[in-house]
């Protein structure tokens, strides 16, 4: 096993070479506004994963994989020169669907700020079913309790004396 900081600069760097590569030098008319979002790679440093992003619909997206797909040769042995590594990490390449994710997240966020305003417009013209304090409190036994408790440790009646035993 390799150690996990050696597998995070090769991930990084296998991101920078992948979208360095497909910037500069291939010339696919398939391949569209492409973002190349994250690299990982297993620790055996032999599967490497890339995630990129696409700006378009799903046609876009699909000759965009295509593109990626049909230039994974050439990729691949770039990755590999340039990492030094005895063996290439073969490369896998996965449309990164963040942006669908927290377009769905905003959505529900949304829908629960409305929810949570009918809740509150409906709670402020409500009335209570009953009393407001259903519980009946006699106002003259939690004086009488209360006087009692102050009482009782003030005058020292209901601590024993302190005995000197020599």
């Amino acid at each position: 096993m390799s150690d996990p900081a050696k597998v995070r600069r090769h991930a990084e760097r296998i991101r920078e070479l992948v979208a360095s590569v497909v910037r500069s030098q291939i010339k696919d008319p398939r391949l569209g506004m492409i973002t190349i979002t994250d690299a990982r790679i297993t620790a055996d440093l032999r599967d490497a994963t890339v995630f990129y992003t696409v700006l378009g619909d799903a046609a876009a997206q699909a000759s965009t994989a295509a593109a990626l797909e049909s230039a994974k040769g050439m990729l691949r042995s770039t990755v590999g020169k340039a990492l030094g590594l005895r063996h290439s990490p073969t490369l896998t390449f996965v449309l990164d669907d963040v942006q669908d994710q927290v377009k769905h997240i905003d959505d529900l966020l949304a829908a629960a700020r409305t929810a949570d305003a009918e809740v509150q417009r409906l709670a402020a013209q409500s009335s209570y079913a009953g009393e407001a304090q259903p519980y009946r409190v006699d106002e003259d036994e939690d004086d009488a309790e209360n006087s009692d408790a102050d009482n009782s440790g003030a005058d020292g009646g209901d601590v024993p004396p302190a005995t000197d035993r020599r």
